[in-house]
């Protein structure tokens, strides 16, 4: 009976239009499936009560059997109906803001009641916002439950009275409704290998425990089921696209390549490079299109790993791009390999939004016809005035940034869709990775090159602020340059943080002219004006850089030594390993100094010793996943990971790994899912289907 699941939720009773509306608005609930799918976020064993004079914490909720002893409406900016309530061994106040004339009705002086919620602290004493209640009576009339599940409501729910009582009566009705109608998507093979509970039995009991054991096993087969699923997907689209995605033949390396390596090299290449390199060469002569994800530490050496792979598709008659996410990466990325290249006769250009209209119309042509070999730019790549005559090969540089839209356009660039190598400097753990990316071929570069002295990390409280200034006039008599990063433009009345404008005042009255020269760069700066305070810094005329996090990615300047970072404790750990990977590109030894207020809480002390013990952005990162969970790490929100409903990456990572060995195991026998045993998961396959398929797209 699928039809059931698919099913409306206003067809429940005690739902309605309006309530359905809002469910829809509030939280995506439009289904019965959705519904049923919506789990508890904890349980609460209401079988116990708790005494008012024994209420010790804000952060539980509890239950409590009393009376109440007095009402009053108390007037004023907002209207509230405060009731104190009581048993044995004393009084709390119960505080309504909504729904004041149904409250003052049903709670009638002198009548017995259980209340239930989170009890909140106001002036020393405990009281109680909102509570559920319900007549001791009625109560007790119904056996009390163990596992009392509650669900996430928002303050829109609230008011409407969809609290977890009342969603705990509509999914129950909702069960009732749809009787048996909750079919199998695993085979019997995978159920009985596992020992999983069936769907229909996980998704009732998850909602509606009757023990504990029962209640991991629901959530044993729902997890299991969620990453399954999801590496049954990545594996299809692997399987598809060795098997349909027609790549260009990169079958030699020749003269460009043999040239540049011989010749040319600045340095000789870390094993990894190397090791990189040949995995990327094997891809690109395979027959197949190339989608590998490139990961590499800050400094590790991704853009020559590029340009190497670049000059592989020249030496094959092909053109190459770069597409980056911002001006200033795409800048870096021009000067460097126009450095790299400048002994070579090879053709260059830069195409980003600020590229004036008459050098557009001379570079178009040229890369229309191909004279030019190799295009760098941002967005502007993507236009469809932007025409190739043979591009073989696009390296997407910080890939998380650009949506799976835009990226579509560029495969669209060739008849045959080009080689793509996608590039990430921050480092992802073995587990997103799995995740994400799962359908994408992964290298690494786990090695920084010889010589790379590590960045010195060091923790200063506001109190140390003069010692500070003291250590940046140090650096800067010694020939050094500064990065000071602000986590704001302008001054916010909601977050107390130093921010740039204030912070550029106070820097610039500490290290005045002409002994001191101060630029500031922001995102609001106009691209004219940014290249204009970044040139400055290039050449030395500024000593002291005071930015936002615009310079995260892309900035690449050997004589900066030293970054403090203001307001540490507001940063991602990734985001301050961006940072730091700011400095420590030249001979000299570099230091990052990470500013914050002098209370902490536990969580950014942790992130501000993890920096200070470690450089290693592979650790950061799984140290970062620990903390902050998926987020927005490596821009995972596009990816879907933010969408699962019940399984915790980190947390369940053994899951996932034997979720994967069997969606690997499955593929390799059955590609297609013809065999008759694998009838479930090809009929889900096939429901699941976007209207659009992205799949192919790295």
């Amino acid at each position: 009976m699928p039809d059931l699941l698919h099913t409306k939720i206003a067809s429940i009773g005690g739902i309605g239009d309006r309530k359905a509306l809002l469910l829809e608005k509030e939280v995506g609930i439009k289904t019965i499936e959705d519904l049923i799918y919506y789990f508890p976020y904890r349980y609460v064993d209401k079988s116990k009560y708790v005494k008012i004079n024994q209420i010790e914490s804000e952060e539980v909720y509890i239950q409590i059997k009393g009376r109440v002893i007095s009402k009053e409406i108390i007037t004023g900016k907002a209207n509230r109906l405060s009731v104190r309530f009581a048993d044995e061994t004393g009084s709390t106040e119960l505080v309504f803001f909504k729904g004041l004339k149904w409250m003052i009705e049903a709670l009638k002086e002198g009548e017995y009641y259980v209340i239930f919620g989170k009890p909140s602290k106001f002036q020393n004493s405990f009281n109680f916002v909102h509570p559920e209640f319900e007549l001791l009576n009625k109560h007790l009339a119904a056996p009390p439950e163990h596992f009392s599940p509650m669900y996430s409501t928002t303050e829109a729910m609230k008011n409407a009275f969809l609290n977890s009582k009342t969603l705990s009566k509509i999914i129950r009705s909702a069960f009732a409704l749809i009787g048996h109608g909750i079919e199998e998507t695993l085979p019997e093979y995978i159920i009985k290998k596992y020992s999983l509970s069936s769907r229909a039995n996980a998704l009732f009991q998850i909602h509606f425990p009757d023990s504990t054991e029962n209640l991991e096993k629901a959530k044993m087969r729902l997890k299991f089921e969620e990453l399954f699923f999801m590496q049954l997907e990545h594996q299809i689209t692997k399987s598809n696209r060795h098997e349909k995605s027609k790549g260009f033949v990169f079958g030699q390396v020749g003269e460009h390549f043999h040239d540049f390596y011989n010749n040319h090299l600045p340095f000789s290449l870390t094993k990894a490079q190397q090791r990189v390199i040949k995995e990327i060469r094997a891809d690109m002569r395979s027959g197949h299109q190339m989608n590998r994800l490139l990961q590499g530490d800050v400094g590790s050496g991704k853009t020559l790993v590029a340009l190497l792979t670049i000059l592989i598709a020249l030496d094959n008659g092909f053109q190459g791009a770069i597409m980056t996410p911002t001006e200033i990466l795409a800048n870096q990325h021009y000067n460097s390999i126009k450095a790299f290249l400048k002994d070579m006769p090879l053709r260059v250009a830069l195409l980003t939004g600020s590229t004036k209209a008459a050098e557009r119309r001379k570079i178009l042509p040229k890369i229309e016809n191909g004279e030019i070999d190799i295009v760098i730019g941002t967005h502007a790549l993507l236009e469809e005035s932007v025409v190739f005559k043979n591009l073989g090969l696009a390296v997407i540089d910080e890939q998380h940034r650009f949506g799976v839209q835009q990226r579509y356009k560029m495969w669209r660039k060739n008849t045959i869709a080009p080689h793509i190598l996608v590039m990430t400097a921050t480092p992802i753990p073995r587990t997103l990775a799995m995740t994400v990316y799962g359908d994408l071929e992964c290298s690494v570069i786990d090695e920084l090159p010889p010589g790379r002295k590590p960045v010195t990390t060091v923790h200063f409280y506001e109190k140390s602020r003069r010692r500070l200034f003291d250590f940046i006039r140090e650096q800067i008599r010694a020939g050094r340059q500064i990065y000071i990063v602000y986590p704001l433009i302008e001054e916010s009345e909601k977050l107390d943080l130093l921010d740039l404008k204030n912070g550029y005042d106070a820097i610039e009255r500490s290290f005045p002219l002409p002994d001191y020269h101060i630029s500031m760069l922001h995102g609001r700066l106009k691209p004219q004006d940014k290249e204009y305070e970044m040139d400055l810094f290039k050449r030395g005329i500024t000593n002291i850089m005071v930015a936002t996090t615009v310079i995260e990615v892309g900035v690449d300047i050997p004589n900066a030594s030293v970054m403090v970072i203001e307001n540490a404790e507001r940063f991602g750990l990734s985001q301050l390993h961006q940072l730091r990977g700011r400095v420590g590109r030249g001979a000299e030894q570099s230091f990052c100094i990470l500013m914050t207020k002098d209370n902490l809480s536990a969580d950014s002390r942790k992130r501000i010793e993890t920096m200070c013990q470690t450089s290693d952005g592979f650790a950061i990162s799984e140290a970062d996943l620990q903390l902050r969970g998926p987020g927005d790490i490596a821009g995972t929100a596009q990816s879907g990971i933010l969408n699962l409903r019940i399984a915790d990456i980190v947390k369940d990572e053994p899951i996932m790994r034997e979720a994967r060995r069997l969606a690997e195991f499955i593929i390799s026998r059955d590609p297609q899912l013809l065999y008759p045993d694998n009838a479930l998961l090809r009929k889900y396959i096939i429901n699941k289907q976007p209207e659009k398929d992205y799949s192919m797209i790295s």
